[in-house]
């Protein structure tokens, strides 16, 4: 099992059949050094860089008046009340006549505005450091806003909130699903949406 899973573009003596040398030795050393790293810190920065996107939230909505709740304090994401936002709510989404799961949800905002039957704005936070990524992870934000539309109807309002490398094919893409978005960088975009 392990010489098959052995990838010999790094450990190039094994299809050769000779003894590494020492160079050899440190370079697969190296490469495999850091992939282990970047496997270990790859979702800490993620992490850092999403608890970084919900603080960057969290002050525009309380600078214009909305109040922060707790999830657990909500039954259901319809019944925030006018002018509260919670984070990581849990959302069910119908994938069967009869069967539901839930998705996550990073921010959910019930307008200032809103009355009783709105729908809140769902927001999903995004962050790349380059673009190989984000690519790979489009189909994620598409089956969301299927299953959200699919349950809920049409008006339901699924948004991202981005920051780094998301290039033309990415945007693309999410836009023909009818998904739109707002840059990290022009937190006023919110405005456009009635928050």
């Amino acid at each position: 099992m392990i010489e098959r899973l052995l990838d010999v573009d790094i450990f190039t003596w094994i299809e050769s059949k000779t003894v590494p040398n020492s160079v050899d030795r440190r370079r697969a050393a190296s490469i495999v050094a850091d992939r282990v790293c970047g496997a270990v810190a790859d979702p800490i920065i993620r992490n850092e860089q999403e608890n970084r996107q919900l603080a960057t939230i969290s002050a525009y909505l309380k600078k214009h008046g909305y109040e922060f709740i707790q999830a657990k304090d909500v039954d259901d994401f319809r019944n925030i009340p006018a002018g509260r936002y919670s984070y990581h709510f849990n959302v069910a989404v119908f994938i069967s006549s009869n069967s539901s799961v839930n998705i996550p949800v990073d921010v959910v905002i019930m307008r200032k505005n809103a009355k009783h039957g709105d729908f809140p704005l769902l927001i999903e936070c995004k962050s790349a450091g380059d673009f190989t990524n984000t690519n790979k992870r489009r189909k994620e934000e598409a089956i969301k806003i299927a299953q959200l539309k699919n349950t809920y109807g049409r008006q339901i309002e699924f948004i991202l909130f981005l920051c780094g490398y998301f290039d033309s094919g990415y945007l693309g893409y999410e836009a023909a699903e009818g998904i739109d978005w707002i840059w990290e960088h022009r937190l006023d975009d919110f405005l456009q949406l009635g928050i």
